[in-house]
């Protein structure tokens, strides 16, 4: 049997989207789910976030000239124009975020019409792959198959229920790669036994700030049975791994304005809903006095509106994370192909690698564009 000129490890996103890159060539996708695109299909609530029309390497947690070298070989203007070209029109939604008019399985088949002749061989666990002279041995549960050049686009560990496992970076490892430790990403945050109010207030969203290290986020956090959700929580999950989070309740306001001199009641003036109030107040023991009347230490707690800084005691996991951060390290990769330094004929796309986006697109992009520059390159 003849080897392929390219085997593709995952009919993803990245997977997809190469093999939409590729002619005149023998190539194979292997894939261990019964049909292509499982994460796009659940993404966006069903309609797939596919980019934003704000994009630069600020969005990324990654090396930031790494990863602005791969956008820019394929920007969002460049993946609107390719999906125009084959019959997609995205929608805007959000005020900046590109979304599939429809269903989010259109973007499965624009990938699949956009790549005919490529082979996919489903349902087919992949168990490693070797390098022992000038060929890719990859070994499958339907016997190995051989190539010259080998693309590895397996994702992460987020999702697991649509079959997510840790092959890629196992072969990479094979191979010699480093891997950022991972963890999941845009995921919800759970509490401390301290932070047991938040609990209490499950299906109320806010509009906060929230700072995480040097990074200031603007956007809703959703109070869980678990823990913490949202946009902004969701985003912040992707810069904490420990350590305190901060938490303004009260964004654009200041706190002493609040108040006045007026004899109503302290909790009366706040403008948040009421459950929220009332549980604030029982768990820093405020008595629901006027602000005039408190002692210091009670203004001093009450002030914690506009800081209320905690310690998330761990994330919902990878079942819930959106993203796996972390990956196959990008000293290791070149970015203008996206081929490993280590081994020739090897390439990475999308999530395997160390590079993770925020909310809005981002990710989607990532996968689309370093797809596309591993492809030009192959």
């Amino acid at each position: 049997m003849l080897p392929y000129d390219l085997i593709i490890l995952g009919a993803g996103a990245a997977g997809l989207m190469a093999a939409a890159h590729q002619r005149s060539r023998k190539v194979l996708i292997l894939e261990h789910n019964s049909r292509p695109g499982a994460k796009i299909a659940i993404s966006g609530g069903g309609r797939c976030n596919i980019t934003n029309q704000n994009l630069s390497s600020s969005y990324y947690l990654g090396d930031p000239k790494f990863v602005e070298k791969v956008l820019n070989r394929f920007d969002n203007e460049a993946l609107i124009a390719f999906l125009r070209h084959h019959g997609l029109e995205p929608v805007v939604r959000k005020e900046c975020q590109y979304f599939c008019p429809d269903r989010a399985q259109a973007l499965t088949d624009l990938l699949l019409r956009a790549a005919p002749s490529v082979e996919i061989s489903y349902e087919t666990e992949i168990f490693g792959a070797q390098k022992p002279g000038e060929l890719f041995v990859v070994e499958t549960s339907k016997g190995e198959v051989y190539a010259k050049k080998l693309l590895i686009a397996t994702g992460g560990l987020s999702y697991s229920s649509v079959g997510a496992t840790g092959i890629g970076y196992e072969i990479a490892e094979s191979f010699g790669h480093g891997i950022v430790p991972l963890r999941p990403a845009l995921v919800g945050l759970t509490l401390q036994p301290e932070q047991v109010w938040m609990k209490e207030l499950s299906g109320l969203s806010l509009s906060v700030t929230v700072q995480v290290g040097r990074r200031l986020l603007e956007g809703d956090i959703l109070f869980a049975h678990r823990g913490v959700s949202g946009p902004v929580l969701l985003d912040a999950s992707l810069y904490w791994n420990q350590g305190k989070i901060t938490v303004d309740f009260l964004p654009g306001r200041r706190f002493k304005s609040l108040f006045g001199s007026s004899a109503k009641t302290a909790a009366s003036q706040i403008p948040l809903p009421k459950r929220f109030v009332k549980a604030f107040f029982s768990a820093l023991a405020l008595p629901n006095i006027p602000y005039r009347s408190m002692r210091e230490g009670q203004k001093q707690r009450l002030s914690l509106l506009k800081s209320y800084a905690f310690a998330p005691a761990g994330t919902f996991g990878y079942a819930k994370a959106e993203v796996t951060k972390g990956g196959v390290a990008t000293d290791e990769i070149d970015p203008e192909t996206m081929q490993s330094r280590l081994v020739d004929g090897l390439y990475f796309a999308g999530e395997v690698v160390d590079v993770t986006g925020r909310l809005g697109g981002y990710n989607f992009q990532w996968a689309f564009s370093s797809a596309v520059v591993a492809a030009k390159s192959v």
